[in-house]
């Protein structure tokens, strides 16, 4: 009998509720408002719950970029097992150079020089684990505590607090529609039940939201520790890579000379070839600047090839890259060592040390 009472009653009360909720929507009922101070807390717990899973989810995407191994991940961890261990990328680059090292032979400055870059991915590698797993404890753990354990707790105050309302103004209906005196002493008796269970479950949420300013302090010292991870590793990653550098300069000279003829020839596309004043110009040189100079004395255009990169360093310079071709004339008064260039619509001023003319 008193289970059927209590299922009799808690039916009663979800009824009572849901026809309370029905008729606010449909503006046939009054709602008792929050005050604005809780609103705002409101406010507050759910932007911080929104920008907090924000957070956490693009971390994750930081620290593994593959979103398949991130599934392989959580499905280990709600099923309370051991994810595998794997290499990083950066581990299996550094084995592929020491394998190819070992095989091509220590011996060999090739060699040699890959097994020396594998023994650092290698390291960089193991850097990048540590980093991952400090941030992984400091960092991610804290804000996922906080959405599935505070943040819950906080939804269901909430929602314990909405049911209230919803009670609170049912009674002052029934309050409004009691006629008889028996019936509106009950009502009143109800009314002033409900009003105190509310003004109770108000406080309760008010405290529990009011905890969000100790949950952006401790979030705070949490972003502290995961800027000081990364600067570990990346200082870790710099030293390393400087080292490295060291060695492989150290190598024989046959190596090195090659190092810098790369470099001299990467550099030779954004400089401009000086020419021994002892050594005979080229003919192809030589009819260039005559081509130049019918520019300069003739009106006219032709067309350029351009020899090299040229970065325009001011806004009547035109900016060039090696290989196209445009139109080039002269305005009088120019200086000699520059032409007008016309690309397009484009127009400015060019080196003609930049230049080869067409035919």
């Amino acid at each position: 009998d008193f289970n059927v009472k209590r299922f009799a009653s808690d039916a009663g009360t979800l009824f009572s509720r849901a026809v309370q909720f029905t008729e606010e929507k449909l503006g046939q009922a009054e709602k008792t408002e929050l005050d604005a101070h809780l609103e705002n807390l409101l406010t507050r717990a759910e932007c911080t719950k929104h920008w907090t899973e924000k957070i956490l989810k693009q971390t994750e995407v930081l620290l593994q970029p593959n979103p398949n191994v991130r599934i392989e991940e959580f499905l280990y961890e709600k099923l309370e097992k051991k994810a595998p261990t794997r290499m990083n990328n950066h581990e299996l680059l550094g084995q592929s150079m020491l394998d190819s090292g070992n095989e091509f032979g220590p011996g060999a400055a090739y060699g040699s020089a890959l097994i020396k870059c594998g023994e650092t991915e290698k390291q960089i590698g193991g850097a990048e684990r540590e980093f991952i797993q400090s941030s992984a404890i400091n960092f991610l753990t804290p804000f996922r505590n906080f959405l599935e354990g505070d943040f819950k707790t906080i939804l269901k105050e909430r929602k314990l607090l909405q049911n209230k309302r919803l009670d609170l103004d049912a009674a002052k209906t029934k309050l409004k529609k009691a006629k008889m005196t028996d019936g509106r002493a009950l009502a009143e008796q109800d009314l002033k039940m409900t009003q105190s269970e509310f003004d109770r479950q108000a406080e309760i949420t008010r405290l529990l939201l009011e905890g969000i300013s100790s949950t952006h302090a401790h979030h705070l010292r949490c972003l502290h520790d995961f800027v000081e991870a990364q600067m570990t590793y990346y200082a870790q990653c710099y030293q390393y890579m400087v080292d490295l550098q060291k060695q492989l300069g150290n190598f024989p000279s046959a190596f090195s000379s090659n190092n810098n003829q790369s470099a001299a020839s990467s550099g030779a596309s954004v400089s401009v070839p000086i020419l021994p004043l002892s050594d005979p110009l080229p003919s192809n040189v030589g009819s260039a600047s005559s081509g130049f100079t019918e520019l300069h004395n003739f009106s006219g255009s032709r067309k350029a090839r351009v020899l090299y990169d040229y970065d325009a360093e001011s806004s009547n310079e035109l900016s060039l890259l090696a290989d196209e071709v445009i139109m080039v004339s002269c305005v009088p008064g120019m200086d000699s060592d520059w032409l007008m260039g016309e690309r397009g619509t484009q127009k400015g001023k060019v080196p003609i040390t930049y230049l080869e003319l067409l035919n």
